[in-house]
């Protein structure tokens, strides 16, 4: 592993500097060294009794904790709403399981011809290179693995993940993911990504991370500088809501695009949290503001332990109808479920074809109003 990989993590939250003085804040090792865990007592920080904080240490025991100094400093102490501390402490619904919730939804096991590659479509593949995050989303579809200190992903794994992708030339768009590949070191990502960049057959290379958002102090002109030796390489962030907006974090993306790196990014739709078209118009603008294309809204997965997350499917389509037409067409996400049971993702969309005849099409626009069209 590269030399700058982060180790371990401070158990004590009360050791944390105050971020105005701690001249090791914009150092993403301290951040990452410095993750709250399921073991600080939270309970001064939070505001909150010792009952509470209990709870959140038995969840933390069955799903793991991190937070790092940076996104924890977002959360509004007095408000337990904060869409933040939703996202990010443990909460006692995840312990309470729906019957719809599965252990593996998206069936990805079945899919993975060795460990760590996940082959569902035919021309792509998913590689995971850590399952490791710099901060563990309370919503997360791999909870059953990511945090898992049990399950080891090495560098053997991840090179044999790259022989099978060279010896399938059908496959040209390799995705990064995990936990989050960046949390590596630089080296062990030039390492990696110069691999598969060395496949002739794989035009794309993207990565899925949330340090933007949760460490944003991770993207660094070294990392930078990385990363745009392998265009066309697209990386995909994942905000949620607007908050996660900060000084920092668009700094980090406009590095990123500076860079030549088109962004792209990924929104969950979670209840209580962004589930409104005032809320989710104001990110998907804040998103294209700093040149980041909203990319998937995802239906929330049905993972053991986020059901409490979950819309209906029909208030995911409102809040789609809500924003067709009333912003621009490059800012809008594509409503998207990947079905249960390893079906794939399918685009969720209004209805806007009321009849289609071999004559004709009655067509509705995002007013209401019904046009027929001669077909």
């Amino acid at each position: 592993m590269s030399k700058d990989k982060p180790k371990g993590m401070i158990k004590d939250a009360n050791k944390l500097q105050d971020a105005t003085n701690n001249a090791a804040w914009s150092d993403w090792h301290w951040q990452f060294n410095n993750r709250l865990s399921g073991k600080n007592d939270l309970s001064a920080r939070l505001g909150i009794g010792k009952k509470l904080a209990e709870e959140i240490k038995r969840v933390a025991e069955v799903f793991p904790m991190a937070i790092t100094p940076y996104y924890f400093s977002l959360i509004s102490k007095n408000d337990p709403q904060c869409p933040v501390r939703l996202q990010c402490v443990p909460n006692f619904a995840e312990l309470n399981f729906s019957p719809a919730d599965m252990e593996d939804p998206l069936n990805e096991d079945k899919y993975s011809p060795l460990p760590g590659l996940i082959h569902r479509y035919p021309d792509r593949v998913l590689l995971t290179v850590t399952l490791e995050c710099a901060s563990y989303c309370r919503h997360c579809s791999r909870k059953r693995k990511v945090g898992d200190q049990a399950i080891k992903i090495t560098m053997d794994g991840i090179c044999k993940g790259i022989e099978y992708i060279r010896d399938h030339p059908q496959i040209r768009d390799v995705l990064l993911s995990g936990g989050d590949p960046l949390v590596l070191g630089d080296e062990i990502l030039d390492k990696i990504i110069g691999e598969i960049r060395a496949i002739s057959h794989v035009e794309v290379i993207r990565i899925g991370t949330r340090v933007p958002v949760v460490m944003p102090q991770r993207i660094t002109m070294s990392l930078v500088n990385v990363l745009k030796k392998y265009h066309p390489l697209w990386i995909n962030t994942h905000f949620n809501h607007p908050v996660e907006f900060t000084p920092e974090s668009e700094q980090a993306l406009a590095k990123l695009a500076d860079a030549g790196i088109p962004l792209g990014n990924q929104t969950v739709l979670l209840k209580a949290i962004n589930d409104s078209v005032a809320t989710m118009k104001k990110l998907l603008h804040l998103l294209v503001k700093n040149r980041v294309r909203p990319y998937y809204l995802y239906h929330c997965d049905y993972s053991r332990g986020v059901s409490h997350f979950r819309t209906s499917i029909r208030e995911g389509l409102e809040i789609q109808q809500g924003l067709i037409g009333f912003t621009s067409g490059f800012a809008l996400p594509l409503y998207v479920m990947d079905i249960p049971g390893g079906g794939g993702k399918v685009p969720l969309g209004p209805e806007y074809i009321k009849k289609y005849t071999d004559s004709e099409i009655v067509l509705r626009n995002f007013e209401g109003v019904d046009y027929i069209i001669k077909d």
